[in-house]
């Protein structure tokens, strides 16, 4: 039968430094790559006395074999392209997650290690698929609810809405993030619509073909605080910094027919070369959009943005 009980004091002192190792971790990784991860830099992991310590694995529900018992991460794959995802796991609130069994039988190892985290209020890692290949990282985040008929785990992932958790941390307990006003479901979509704008346009410049993806955003064409600004790839571009920047505040604007229009005075005005290469020289240009018809910006939203472009010019 499966040991899903922690044994001892050695355990609780392995598992909680490991959890801490982890959550330091994806904290240097986050600000080094930006919330959304790399897959190989998950699976990979780091090294924890020695032995490698991965972060998620082929299953959603994943223990790296240093720890005792409780699972470390639970993770939504991706869906692949054209479909549907694997898993049916879904958010209930803003901040509370119903997440599938492994399978349907209630005594599975996996499913019996997250029933222990939910005993011990263990913390643990959610990984969510933004596109193959990248992850939206929350921790730390807790089980705290189990519904058998359902076959799924309730799991909050807003620490601020729980008390700290009394599972030992060794010396330390310096686990719990900071959260910012945004809800963790609103920048999970907000992360999932840049992850497939990205995607769509091969991590490169819709202008200027720059393909350092830390310098790379997903703009929306229709601003997503309007009704027809939804989060999907046919309303958005992916631009630089510095082309994002233009757009938004109308320096340049982007034709219906994909052809580029710089703002008149900024088109005249004589300065160094960042202006005359940077934006002058992209006047007439036509911008580089990905091939598959239901991924090119939608001309409607072009064209209702484009004659914002024209009255403010």
């Amino acid at each position: 039968m499966y040991a899903s009980r922690v044994r001892d004091a050695s355990d609780y002192e392995i598992d909680g430094a490991v959890r801490a190792a982890a959550f330091q971790f994806l904290t240097e990784q986050t600000r080094i790559h930006g919330s959304d991860l790399p897959y190989a830099l998950l699976s990979q992991g780091f090294t924890f006395r020695g032995q490698r310590v991965p972060l998620l694995g082929p299953q959603g529900i994943f223990k790296p074999a240093v720890l005792p018992a409780i699972p470390l991460s639970i993770a939504t794959a991706p869906p692949k392209p054209g479909k549907a995802a694997p898993y049916a796991d879904r958010f209930v609130s803003e901040h509370v997650l119903e997440y599938k069994y492994r399978g349907s039988d209630p005594s599975h190892r996996d499913n019996v290690g997250l029933r222990e985290a939910l005993i011990r209020h263990v913390p643990l890692i959610y990984l969510h698929g933004l596109v193959v290949g990248r992850y939206l990282a929350e921790w730390p985040v807790y089980v705290v609810g189990d519904d058998r008929e359902r076959l799924t785990f309730r799991v909050e992932l807003d620490a601020r809405h729980l008390e700290r958790s009394e599972y030992s941390f060794g010396a330390d307990r310096g686990v719990e993030r900071g959260y910012s006003e945004v809800t963790v479901l609103r920048r999970l979509h907000q992360k999932t619509f840049q992850a497939r704008v990205l995607e769509a346009y091969r991590e490169q410049c819709a202008l200027c073909r720059l393909r350092h993806r830390e310098l790379l955003d997903a703009a929306h064409i229709v601003p997503d605080s309007e009704e027809a600004g939804e989060p999907v790839v046919s309303n958005g571009l992916a631009l630089c910094k510095l082309h994002h920047a233009a757009f938004d505040r109308e320096i340049i604007g982007i034709r219906p027919d994909l052809i580029v229009e710089v703002r008149g005075d900024v088109l005249e005005e004589v300065d160094g070369p960042m202006l005359r290469h940077g934006l002058q020289g992209f006047h007439g240009q036509r911008i580089h959009v990905p091939g598959r018809a239901l991924e090119k910006p939608d001309p409607e939203r072009l064209r209702e943005r484009y004659e914002r472009f024209r009255r403010a010019s």
